[in-house]
């Protein structure tokens, strides 16, 4: 196989930060991997991102019928895709209650040895294999940590940091420090003038297989893999500890899905062109000055309404468009429409004089006329019922699939769960999660 690198895709999570995102319905998650991003599930993403930078085999780790069966039935061997993927057995379900342990067993059954790239399904990444190839090397490594440097503000709570040496080596990890920790392990960063970012994991890691599985073989680790073992949380400081290298090497760019709130800042980030190989991979934009994406059959849809195309509206400027949107197939956009920092996914119809901001919209959703939609994520199949004289206004708030909204809901902070009918509540506090219709009758 040479100097081959193979792919591990971990994608057994259930996706229980992005709720209702992951939801088909109250009861029935979705896998991670498949969560909608810019036009295509997150996993492919991630497969076409490796396979533009050469890895053509990959290992998908699943966990339950569902999960297997869901993400296979996207990816199906990788034909669609010109590569070659593998799925865990589902015997092996038991052994895959956390990222390590599951990236453990699952070496020992696929046999590996060689050099391969381990990824989660909760991110999108901006690298260059190459240059973390050039790292693990020079280190001699074991693991490398692929790393993204933040802020003491950015970190403070929120990240694990890394501790390393000047040859790149990790000698130690710091679990989500408060601010004042940071400055007192990292005293350089508390100076007036310093802009330093330290390393954080972002989740990724190129392993030496063969090393990696001798190293697991230690009875204390056998036995630890029996249970809950994380990558960031239990392997890696397991392996620091015992002094076995690990190396960290910085990677270009990191985005979360995890949370909406998250899927949103990388939504924006994304279709502001801070992911090159992404931006490269959506096509040649629509329009350049403010860049957007626009399908053409959306350009030559007539709204119901005027009964001119897309394209009309926007060349005598009855609609705004951008910076920052991209408009999928089908999508029909009424007259006085406002968008900037949004998607727009298949089938969808955005109604007269509604505007869009930092929004995400699935496919086939239906938002009424007049709707102010700000920092939000409206499911699939969704239906936002507003109207001019009683409009629906979302703020930070997330709609599940094939929810209904009557007009005049004001919501602020709100997660409303798959197929709710949800009439004209407001004043709901910041925080409040409508999973059932007793939700809904507790507020009304």
């Amino acid at each position: 196989m040479g100097d081959e690198t193979l792919g591990i895709i971990l994608a057994g999570g259930r996706g229980e930060r992005a709720k209702p995102l992951t939801l088909a319905s109250a009861d029935y998650i979705r896998s991670k991997a498949l969560i909608p991003f810019v036009g295509r599930s997150v996993v492919e993403w991630l497969v076409e991102s490796c396979r533009d930078q050469g890895i053509r085999r990959f290992y998908v780790i699943a966990q339950g019928a569902e999960n297997h069966s869901q993400i296979k039935l996207v990816l199906g061997h990788g034909e669609r895709f010109g590569v070659e993927i593998h799925y865990s057995r589902a015997r092996l379900d038991r052994y895959n209650v956390g990222s390590g342990a599951a990236t453990l067993h699952n070496l020992e059954q696929w046999d590996l040895t060689g050099r391969a790239l381990v990824l989660p399904v909760d991110s999108v990444f901006e690298f260059d294999l190459r240059r973390l190839k050039e790292a693990h090397v020079a280190a001699d490594a074991v693991v490398t940590v692929a790393s993204v440097g933040r802020t003491p503000e950015e970190i403070a709570g929120k990240y694990g940091v890394m501790q390393t040496s000047p040859d790149g080596l990790v000698s130690g990890f710091v679990e989500k420090p408060s601010l004042d920790r940071v400055h007192r392990i990292f005293p350089e960063t508390s100076l007036p003038s310093s802009v330093r970012t330290l390393p954080t994991n972002a989740g990724m890691y190129l392993v030496d297989c063969g090393r990696l599985r001798l190293a697991a073989r230690n009875p204390e680790m056998i036995r630890l893999a029996q249970q809950r073992l994380d990558w960031g949380g239990d392997l890696l400081p397991w392996l620091v500890g015992r002094g076995l290298p690990v190396a960290a090497a910085p990677i270009d760019r990191l985005g979360d899905l995890g949370s909406i709130a998250d899927y949103l800042a990388t939504l924006g980030d994304v279709l502001g062109g801070r992911y090159a190989w992404m931006r490269k991979a959506m096509g040649e934009p629509t329009s350049t000055d403010p860049p957007y994406w626009i399908h053409e059959s959306s350009l030559r849809t007539k709204d119901s309404v005027t009964g001119t195309t897309l394209a009309q509206k926007i060349s005598e400027g009855s609609v705004v468009i951008g910076p920052a949107v991209r408009i999928g197939r089908n999508a029909e956009i009424g007259p006085g429409v406002k968008l900037r920092f949004s998607d727009i996914g298949d089938g969808v119809d955005v109604d007269e004089g509604a505007r869009l901001s930092r929004t995400a919209i699935g496919d086939s959703a239906v938002v009424g006329p007049y709707a102010r939609i700000t920092d939000s994520y409206v499911g699939p199949m969704a239906r936002v019922h507003s109207e001019r004289d009683n409009p629906v206004r979302l703020v930070h708030s997330a709609i599940g699939e094939a929810a209904d909204l009557r007009p005049g809901t004001r919501l602020s902070g709100v997660s409303v769960y798959p197929r709710l009918r949800v009439p004209a509540v407001t004043g709901l506090p910041t925080g409040t999660h409508l999973t059932s219709s007793d939700d809904i009758l507790h507020w009304i």
